[in-house]
């Protein structure tokens, strides 16, 4: 029997509205496209800058335009994977706050942003001051298969995702003209594999398999074991790049100076995954852990060093 204590109090004041429904729309679409995730372009994309033997006029501006061109596509696809699932994010603990999933952005709202963004990227990719952009038609192309199957593959997941790094590493060199490097694009792809595969074994640690259906062909273990296999091809390869790249009478001094702070930032890395149980977000670790933003600096002086005896010897 219900008893008058049992129900709720009737006033003649409406309800209040839920918390999450008061932010404004604007917000919610910058939020819908992710703007932490912007500095992975400004990470990755630059890295052509490294090989420019001269300065050129409009090098800048061209590794710039190519930036742009990945902060667009990577937007458009951070929409139609909310899109694509907005159901089983509804299920998750902390996904069914995202925009969609929420409900504060309707599914049509998001799809005329979403189409917005597409025509604007088609623009600056046909505009803009390089004709070839086939890697950024590369990356929303494997995104398409990603988000309709691919993401619940195990290992095919991961290996796309980083492939995607790859292409904007491909693009950066178009955009400048320099050549492009195995080497280097070996270690930007095994170092952002194990990003993505320390971030599936933060997800399995804390929230478990149920969310992301490709978990449950990996392990913890299994995981560690691909981690740490990773890091060691991320520091070979790049060193090789290294040895490759650098002028020969500077090469030994860039690889020797450069081993040490590649060893600490993988050490840093995994002593953090490990250790403190971070990694979710791997941008987030690099661009604020303090022993990882001086190291980064401290090998930053010693490659540009490098890199200016290079060109005035």
């Amino acid at each position: 029997m219900t008893t008058s204590a049992n129900r709720p109090l009737d006033t003649a004041l409406p309800a209040p509205p839920p918390a999450r429904t008061t932010r404004s729309l604007p917000r919610d679409l910058l939020t819908l496209v992710r703007p932490g995730q912007f500095p992975k372009n400004l990470l990755v994309v630059p890295l052509a800058l490294l090989d420019a033997q001269t300065a050129p006029p409009g090098l800048l501006g061209r590794v710039a335009w190519a930036i742009v061109l990945f902060t667009l596509a990577s937007s458009l696809v951070y929409v139609w994977n909310d899109l694509y699932d907005r159901h089983r994010d509804r299920a998750h603990p902390t996904k069914r706050d995202r925009p969609i999933a929420s409900g504060r952005v309707g599914v049509g709202t998001a799809t005329a942003f979403g189409t917005a963004l597409a025509l604007l990227l088609a623009g600056a990719a046909l505009l803009g001051p390089v004709d070839a952009w086939w890697p950024v038609a590369v990356y929303l192309a494997l995104n398409l298969v990603y988000s309709r199957g691919l993401k619940h593959v195990p290992l095919l997941d991961v290996f796309v995702v980083s492939a995607g790094f790859g292409l904007r590493v491909i693009q950066g060199h178009l955009a400048a003209g320099t050549e492009i490097r195995s080497w280097l694009l070996v270690s930007v792809f095994c170092l952002c594999l194990m990003f993505v595969l320390g971030k599936r074994r933060h997800e399995m640690v804390t929230g478990g398999v149920a969310h992301r259906p490709a978990l449950r062909g990996y392990s913890v273990p299994y995981l560690d074991h691909l981690i740490g296999l990773c890091a060691c091809v991320t520091v070979v390869s790049f060193l090789l790049n290294l040895q490759q790249s650098a002028d020969n009478h500077y090469s030994d001094l860039a690889v020797l100076g450069s081993a040490p702070f590649a060893l600490f930032a993988m050490a840093r890395y995994l002593q953090l995954l490990h250790v403190q149980g971070k990694g979710g977000e791997p941008t987030r670790i690099l661009m604020r852990d303090l022993a990882m933003v001086v190291n980064t600096l401290l090998w930053a002086v010693l490659l540009g060093g490098t890199l200016l005896a290079t060109h005035y010897r």
